[in-house]
């Protein structure tokens, strides 16, 4: 079989590389050319574009790179009527996908969707579109089925891909040394994969930084960067990036601070107390503010329909509010609180396989 598959961001290169390499065990023929990462690159085929080049962040930041935007979603589609697969698959990423899941349905190129839209949190009409467009819906979110069973759609529950990506996982024993990290508790910073977020985050993690001098604090580098990326911000503050090591920090951090994404869920899952926070373009985030409907941002606070962590948004999100967040989470209660509501996210999570169900699923829907 002949795969496209469309990723525009870190955790899609993570997931479509975990669905390419459960493919291939299915698929001795599998062919695959792809938008995507180098995670997705190490699992073979053609890497067409990697998604350093596409990934804008906030409602303003589309618009202002909306030539690139453009030019991109008219490439995906040639490229994808030239190449004939036998299916279209996109891993969330809507603003981008949906657009060319609509030019592929047209084409009459066969369209599955991994890891639904987040069609729930606003503009939910945006279903009639996707049930129009999409052929198969993959969702990883167990309260997914049911809202699109209300829109009169049928879906595939196939479990988190995380839990595979997490299960996979085996600790580097040389991974402390490497980096020459010491005996103080680890402080881990994920200040996400985009520009737009070292530039809005990375500086009050920093301060924060200063504040805590008996901890180490310890960055997860995204490969959209490199060093001189992180130095430009770090002003000589002797803090190690860890590049393709983000795991492996995890396992060994005692709390984090984490931008609004999949790490908060990657996070939790790997048992570390964390706080949550996200800051915008002031015009992006008052746009969002009106029409997001959700209660929370934090895949964990959605999953357990409850504050689990705490999540500090825009104005609410600066260093001497992140300090004050953080630091109860380090000893005491309400670090045994959240580790404890932790064991709970991972219980309604259930076990790993979601890779596996959602290939052989496709496989099985294809060979009918």
């Amino acid at each position: 079989m002949r795969y496209y598959i469309v990723a525009g961001e870190a955790s899609g290169d993570l997931h479509g590389a975990n669905l390419m390499k459960a493919l291939k065990n299915l698929d001795a023929e599998a062919e695959f050319r792809f938008f995507g990462g180098d995670l997705m690159q190490a699992q073979g085929g053609t890497l067409v574009k990697h998604y350093a080049d596409m990934a804008f962040m906030g409602f303003l930041e589309v618009l202002m790179n909306l030539r690139a935007v453009l030019k991109n979603i008219s490439f995906c589609k040639q490229d994808v009527l030239a190449y004939q697969p036998d299916v279209l698959i996109l891993v969330d990423f809507p603003g981008f996908n949906l657009k060319i899941a609509d030019f592929a349905k047209k084409h009459n190129i066969k369209v599955y969707y991994y890891i639904s839209p987040k069609v729930w949190a606003w503009n939910q009409k945006r279903v009639l579109k996707i049930k129009k467009v999409v052929d198969k819906m993959f969702c990883i979110l167990p309260f997914e089925v049911d809202f699109y069973k209300e829109w009169g759609m049928e879906v595939d529950y196939v479990g988190n891909p995380l839990l595979d990506a997490i299960a996979a996982f085996t600790p580097q024993d040389d991974f402390l040394a490497s980096y020459k990290l010491g005996d103080k508790k680890i402080i881990a910073l994920l200040p996400g994969s985009r520009k737009q977020e070292l530039q809005y985050l990375l500086p009050d993690m920093l301060a924060v930084a200063d504040k805590l001098p008996d901890y180490q604090f310890v960055i997860a580098g995204a490969p959209s960067f490199n060093q001189e990326h992180y130095d430009s911000f770090l002003n000589g503050r002797n803090i190690p990036v860890v590049f393709g090591a983000t795991y492996d920090l995890l396992h060994h951090a005692h709390a984090a601070l984490v931008t609004s994404g999949t790490a908060t869920l990657e996070t939790a899952l790997f048992k570390v107390p964390e706080v949550v926070l996200y800051k915008g373009g002031k015009i992006s985030i008052t746009i969002a503010r009106m029409l997001v409907k959700i209660r929370f941002i934090s895949l964990v606070n959605l999953i357990m329909d409850k504050e689990v962590v705490k999540e500090l948004i825009q104005e609410d999100c600066n260093a001497a509010q992140i300090l004050k967040e953080l630091k109860p989470l380090l000893e005491g209660e309400k670090r045994v609180l959240q580790l404890q509501q932790y064991q709970l996210l991972a219980d309604k999570m259930g076990l790993p396989g979601a890779s596996e169900k959602t290939a052989k699923l496709i496989y099985e829907y294809l060979n009918r």
